[in-house]
């Protein structure tokens, strides 16, 4: 009579729930670091592309004894270029560029407009100057 029952294989219900809360609590740690680390390679692009009209403002004021190229590179408003200075953007680039070009200084913007990053109404922020020094004036991973 017993026989019959110890044959049967399977997991309990017990069993069943312990894997489903630890799945749950391993997802709860998982999600916001995926979304964090997400968000940090996005803003790769802005660094990048800044670091190369910094590279080409250099190039350009070599040439020409004065920077170039004051403007705005959009994704948005259908402009992907900074001629004088040889950069383009992509077409489905997350930033808006722009350069403010003097005789002496450079500065050049990266805004990522609404929604930000993450989806929220903070815009991400980055500038390079002509001394390369390159920081994220707004924050959009963190706020």
């Amino acid at each position: 009579m017993f026989s019959r029952f110890h044959n049967r294989k399977g997991f309990t219900l017990i069993e069943l729930m312990i894997v489903v809360v630890i799945i749950g609590i391993l997802a709860a740690l998982a999600i916001p670091r995926f979304m964090k680390a997400t968000a940090k390679a996005k803003q790769s692009e802005a660094k990048q592309i800044l670091k190369q009209i910094y590279t080409m403002e250099h190039t350009y004021r070599q040439a020409n004894s004065t920077y170039g190229d004051n403007g705005l590179a959009s994704t948005h408003g259908a402009v992907f270029t900074f001629p004088q200075i040889g950069v383009d953007i992509q077409a489905n680039a997350m930033y808006d560029y722009s350069i403010v070009a003097g005789a002496t200084t450079f500065t050049a913007t990266a805004t990522c407009p609404n929604p930000g990053i993450d989806d929220d109404a903070t815009p991400d922020v980055w500038t390079i100057d002509d001394t390369g020094n390159l920081q994220n004036t707004t924050n959009d991973v963190i706020s």
